[in-house]
């Protein structure tokens, strides 16, 4: 018997940044043909910070939302900040509400294991039953997995793979 296609796939097995280059590798090869809506995750591009939090680029659109706070070179506080994470959270849920065939989410990290960020985002692709692909920060697992419970498969990060499930998922939702 056929296991059933999870529609949730976390991307595992590579650095961050690596990850959210293979996300827009994917985003490039399949606007043409699949409906996106999402974030992918871009650095900020500053020297001297201690955390790379940067902007989520709308994958439809291109606009930026800036998720950190410029704290100066030298500072040791991360500076993450959640109010441009819920603003691309908010266009993102309005993308899915206006139709599409899969989300892609660059990453559940801190603030979506504190209840913000990107969560609604989340939980409205699972509400609407739609294809989910994303990362999970290696510190928020536990997080991840309380929100997700046992319902996603974890991919390596092989542009293969992924391409293998998005096929299987979306035709489970009947999506080319």
């Amino acid at each position: 018997m056929d296991r059933p296609v999870q529609t949730i796939a976390v991307v595992k097995g590579a650095p961050s940044e690596a990850v959210q280059d293979l996300f827009r590798t994917l985003v490039e090869r399949w606007q043409p043909s699949v409906r996106l809506a999402g974030v992918v995750a871009e650095s900020h591009g500053l020297a001297g910070r201690a955390c790379s939090a940067g902007y989520f680029r709308n994958i439809g659109t291109g606009e930026l939302f800036p998720i950190f706070q410029d704290l100066g070179p030298g500072s040791t506080a991360c500076h993450l900040e959640g109010a441009g994470a819920l603003t691309a959270a908010e266009a993102v849920r309005r993308d899915i509400a206006a139709g599409c065939d899969l989300v892609l989410l660059s990453k559940f990290g801190k603030l979506e294991a504190g209840g913000e960020g990107l969560l609604d985002s989340f939980r409205s692709a699972i509400e609407a039953e739609l294809p989910v692909l994303t990362s999970v920060s290696p510190a928020f697992e536990a997080a991840w997995i309380k929100f997700a419970g046992p319902s996603f498969a974890v991919l390596p990060a092989d542009t293969a793979k992924i391409d293998a499930w998005r096929a299987l998922a979306q035709s489970r939702n009947g999506a080319a």
